[in-house]
């Protein structure tokens, strides 16, 4: 599964919700939220 660091909680938690995109520079990127709080979490790179 993606992980990515939780601002809220402060600590890494599995994506919830996982969306793939693509940055402006063409690199990829994961976004989705947190399963604990709710908030948007993000991650650059492939899952």
């Amino acid at each position: 599964m993606a992980t990515a660091y939780c601002m809220k909680c402060r600590k890494k938690v599995e994506i919830k919700d996982v969306k793939q995109i693509t940055l402006k520079n063409g690199r990829p990127a994961m976004q989705g939220s947190c399963p604990t709080c709710g908030t948007k979490v993000f991650r650059i790179g492939k899952p």
